[in-house]
């Protein structure tokens, strides 16, 4: 499939392959230009407080002056354990300018989790919430010995003056006291960033192309979780051939997203807002829908990014179908399937051909499947190989490469693939086969024009009685229910048959659909269907409502939680 790249011909007009020279650079370098041209101009807006590019610019600078000057050296990791707040893309700037790297921690993750990330990356520093500091990182900071450095921030400390004052005052901004710590430096952020306190010069630290920005830790669905070392040539790269497909122009973009940063949808949209000299919205809790129609209302954006259960958190807030969205030009999808239905009942909402569905993993920096900006978007498609960009799909356990309209494993190549994982030499090599193709995970099929359709994880599969049951397909048919609201598919054991599995469907409704007749009538409709609809093997054996479904730490329906149900 990769010898003739038929997809090209779906690409808009004009798009070409980039030169690589492009990036032989680093992220400080190319965001020089930025600083220097929209000094004035708002950065970061948050719950009410606007901080402009020269403020970015110079509490960058005093971050990555406090690293120096508490020892880090170039290449020492940085792990920064917040929500989507301004201190996060401080330190997440300043970090690169100090030559370190940075790796995102979730503020959602146990003790245990954050001591096991922190010690697997070798970190030397962290930049955390007071609150989580003394919840959660005093009682383990015996186990993270090579942890040297920690910051603390406040969910309040950027906020105007009396919200912060009554935020506090009416315990509706979580706190925590931070105190010393034997053998670690402990700062407060709101310390560190005082005038005068470290230097706001930049350090000019020599960066080079291959130099590690980010050890991104995936989600950990198949054992525990691993570090992708992405280079600075791997996320300008990216960053670089997005830019082109999407046609995006500096200063003219305004962005409301609920990814958080410390995934790499987030760290990644929020890469590019800093490079184009956008204003980004901060979203600190992307399931407030109340907010985010504020802020929609208040500031009128150019571009919404979000995970699919998160948009379809807010279609189900009444007030957000009556806002204007004459000034939205985009809609990115990421991060997981959006249900065909659903995608259609989000354009009803923002406008027709605004939807833009994407495909990347944590591992490819992480963009390398997307709608055309101009071209035929097709709901349900996650879209075309984008440029620099190598793919195939190859049939999962034999390594063939599969036909038109045929099933394979997503396989690629390209300068946003990482160079490794972290200390995890045996586990880079098994995601490799002998082209040098990295392999996905994601199973997929291509439709003649070159639009790709995700149908299932290789993990996610269902094999009853020999036969493949693609688990995307199924949710697709069955989310058409006009009661259903999510729902998700796994396979288990089948007692009878040792090697088969069962299909099972977990299903949330939407509100008051049970009212009528009640869920074990729903049950029986939803079954109803599936019948009609779907293969006898692709019928599932059992369908278990519930009030919710878990999610991960970014949004995703948890599947790995539910089979272990």
């Amino acid at each position: 499939m990769s010898e003739n790249q038929f997809w090209r011909k779906s690409w808009d007009s004009g798009l070409t392959d980039l030169d690589p020279a492009l990036w032989e650079t680093h992220y400080v370098a190319i965001t020089g230009p930025t600083f220097r041209k929209f000094p004035n101009k708002t950065a970061l807006v948050y719950m009410g407080a606007e901080i402009s590019f020269a403020d970015l610019d110079r509490k960058a600078n005093q971050f990555a002056q406090m690293l120096i000057a508490s020892g880090l050296k170039k290449g020492d990791v940085v792990g920064i354990n917040l929500p989507n707040i301004p201190e996060y893309v401080i330190a997440w700037l300043g970090t690169l300018r100090a030559g370190c790297v940075v790796s995102g921690v979730s503020p959602l993750m146990s003790a245990e989790e954050v001591a096991y990330q922190m010690n697997d990356s070798q970190a030397k520093a962290l930049v955390t919430l007071d609150a989580i500091f003394a919840a959660r990182i005093k009682g383990i900071a015996d186990k993270m010995p090579g942890l040297k450095v920690i910051a603390c921030a406040g969910i309040g400390d950027h906020l105007p003056p009396l919200k912060r004052i009554l935020g506090k005052l009416l315990k509706k901004i979580p706190t925590g006291e931070v105190t010393p710590l034997p053998g670690k430096t402990v700062y407060k952020m709101a310390d560190v960033l005082k005038p005068g306190r470290f230097s706001s010069a930049d350090p000019n630290v020599n960066l080079t192309p291959d130099d590690t920005a980010y050890i991104q830790y995936t989600g950990g669905t198949t054992g525990a979780p691993k570090g992708a070392m992405l280079t600075h040539r791997n996320s300008v790269a990216d960053l670089m051939i997005v830019q082109s497909w999407l046609g995006w122009k500096p200063g003219e973009g305004l962005a409301v997203s609920g990814f958080p940063f410390f995934h790499i949808a987030g760290l990644f949209f929020n890469i590019n807002c800093i490079y184009l000299g956008w204003t980004q919205v901060l979203v600190p809790n992307p399931r407030d829908t109340k907010y985010i129609c504020d802020m929609i209302v208040k500031y009128r954006p150019t571009t919404l990014v979000n995970v699919p259960t998160l948009y379809q958190l807010l279609m189900a807030d009444p007030r957000f179908k009556t806002l204007d969205y004459s000034r939205l030009e985009i809609c990115i999808s990421a991060a997981s399937p959006f249900p065909e239905e659903s995608q259609r009942q989000l354009e009803a909402i923002v406008g027709p051909g605004k939807l833009l569905e994407v495909y990347g993993m944590t591992e490819t920096s992480p963009l390398t499947v997307m709608n055309p900006a101009k071209n035929k978007k097709k709901l349900g498609a996650i879209g075309l190989p984008i440029l620099n960009t190598d793919l195939v799909l190859k049939e999962p356990g034999t390594g063939r490469k599969v036909e038109i309209g045929e099933a394979g494993e997503i396989c690629v190549k390209g300068p946003m693939v990482m160079k490794g994982y972290f200390n995890k030499p045996e586990e880079t090599a098994k995601c490799y086969d002998e082209e040098g193709y990295f392999h996905s995970g994601d199973v997929a099929i291509a439709d003649e024009e070159g639009y790709f359709r995700i149908v299932d994880r290789t993990k996610d599969m269902i094999i009853v009685g020999g036969f493949k049951v693609f688990s995307r397909k199924v949710e697709d048919v069955l989310c058409e229910h006009p009661a259903v609201d999510l729902i998700a598919l796994v396979g288990v054991p089948n007692p009878e048959r040792p090697g088969s599995e069962l299909v099972m469907a977990f299903v949330t409704l939407k509100p008051g659909a049970d009212q009528a007749g009640g869920a074990e009538e729903i049950k029986k409709d939803i079954m109803r269907m599936a019948k009609e609809r779907l293969a006898a093997y692709e019928v599932p054996k059992e369908i278990e409502i519930r009030s919710e479904l878990p999610l991960t730490t970014v949004g995703k329906i948890d599947k790995k939680k539910l089979r272990a149900k």
